[in-house]
C-alpha cells in the first residue's frame, strides 16, 4: 500500500524533510497592505515577506486557509493516484479552521475517487485520514515526523493512526514572542485574549517576555523572563532537560521567523543542540511560515516536541 503525507503550510519543518519525503503541502494565502504571499513553505516566498519588510504591519493580515474546493482538487488530481491512503496532519483546530476545510473536503473526496482512479487504471480503494496535531507551528512537527517514519517502516494505518493519536495528545509546542504588543494586537484582531493589554505594556516598559505553551490545543503563558537574550537561554535550556529526559519522537522542531543563520547565535542554543547530540535525537531546524510570522510576529522562536506529560518549570 502505498501511503502519503499532506500539511497544512502552518505546520513548521524544513524544506528539505518536506522534499525529500514528497510531502504535500495546502497552502495559505496572505494578504498585507495589498500584498498577497502565497505560504507554501517555499523558501523563495518566506523570503519575500521577509525582505518586504511588513512584519511590523502584519498583525492586520488576513489569512485564508486552503479552501475546501482546493483541498479536493488537490486530492482529486494528484494525490488519490499517487498514493493508495493519505494522512492529512494540521494545525490545532483550536487556532485555525484548516482541519474544519479538510474534514468537509474529505467527503467529496472520499465519494468521488473510484472514477479518477478507474480512469488512471488504478485498482483497489483510496483511505484518507484528518489528523489534528493538537498544536501549531513547531509544535505540530513531531506527529509529523512520527507518521513520516512509520510509513517508512511499513506499518499499516491504524497502527499509524492510532500512535499520531497518542503524539497529538504529548505534542508541545513552546514559543518566545520578541513583541508583545505586536502579539496582544494580532490577538485582539482574532478576539484572542492570551495576552492582555496590561500585559503587554508592563512586559514591553520592563523587557519581560512571555514563554508560551501549546498543548492538547490549548495556548497561554507557562512563565516569563527579562529580555529576548535571556529567554532564548531559558527555552534552549529547558529544551535541553527534556530532550535528555526523554522523548516520544527522536526529533525537536526549531522555527524562527526571519533568517535561520540567527538560531546557533542565540544564547543557549549550542546547549540545546550538544544535548540533542549526546542522545541521538535530531534537532530540525525551519523556517517560521508566513502564517507563523503574521500571528507571533517576525523573530519569535518556537520549539516543539513530545514527551510524557510534565509540568513546565522556568
Amino acid at each position: 500500500m502505498r501511503i502519503g503525507l499532506a500539511i497544512d503550510a502552518a505546520c513548521d519543518l524544513s524544506q528539505a524533510f518536506l522534499q525529500e519525503n514528497h510531502i504535500a503541502v495546502m497552502p495559505i494565502t496572505v494578504k498585507v497592505d495589498g500584498k498577497v504571499f502565497m505560504d507554501d513553505r517555499e523558501p523563495a516566498e518566506i523570503q519575500r515577506f521577509i525582505d518586504s519588510e511588513l512584519g511590523s504591519r502584519s498583525h492586520t493580515a488576513e489569512t485564508k486557509p486552503c479552501p475546501i474546493d482546493e483541498v479536493q482538487k488537490l486530492f482529486l488530481e494528484r494525490l488519490v493516484l499517487e498514493q493508495d491512503c493519505v494522512f492529512c496532519l494540521t494545525i490545532t483546530a483550536t487556532r485555525s479552521p484548516i482541519n474544519d476545510h479538510v474534514n468537509r473536503a474529505s467527503f467529496a473526496i472520499l465519494k468521488n475517487y473510484r472514477q479518477v482512479r478507474e480512469r488512471a487504471q488504478i485498482p483497489g480503494p483510496f483511505m484518507m485520514r484528518v489528523v489534528d496535531t493538537r498544536n501549531v507551528f513547531a509544535g505540530s512537527a513531531p506527529a509529523i515526523y512520527e507518521a513520516n517514519r512509520m510509513i517508512r517502516a511499513g506499518d499499516n494505518p491504524a497502527a499509524i493512526r492510532e500512535r499520531l493519536t497518542h503524539i497529538a495528545n504529548h505534542s508541545y509546542g513552546y514559543m518566545l514572542p520578541r513583541d508583545l504588543y505586536y502579539l496582544r494586537a494580532r490577538a485582539k484582531k482574532k478576539n484572542d485574549r492570551s495576552v492582555s493589554l496590561f500585559s503587554a505594556m508592563l512586559g514591553s516598559a520592563l523587557d519581560i517576555k512571555p514563554l508560551l505553551r501549546c498543548y492538547q490545543g490549548e495556548t497561554g503563558p507557562v512563565g516569563k523572563v527579562r529580555g529576548f537574550e535571556q529567554g532564548a537561554e531559558a527555552l534552549f535550556g529547558y529544551a535541553a532537560q527534556r530532550v535528555r529526559a526523554g522523548l516520544l519522537v527522536p526529533m525537536i522542531c526549531v522555527s524562527y521567523g526571519g533568517d535561520l543563520s540567527v538560531l546557533p547565535t542565540l544564547p543557549g542554543y549550542p546547549e540545546l543542540r550538544s544535548a540533542c547530540e549526546e542522545t541521538g535525537i535530531e534537532l530540525m531546524e525551519a523556517p517560521m511560515s508566513i502564517t507563523g510570522m503574521v500571528n507571533v510576529g517576525q523573530g519569535a522562536v518556537v520549539l516543539g516536541f513530545a514527551a510524557e506529560e510534565h509540568v513546565a518549570e522556568f
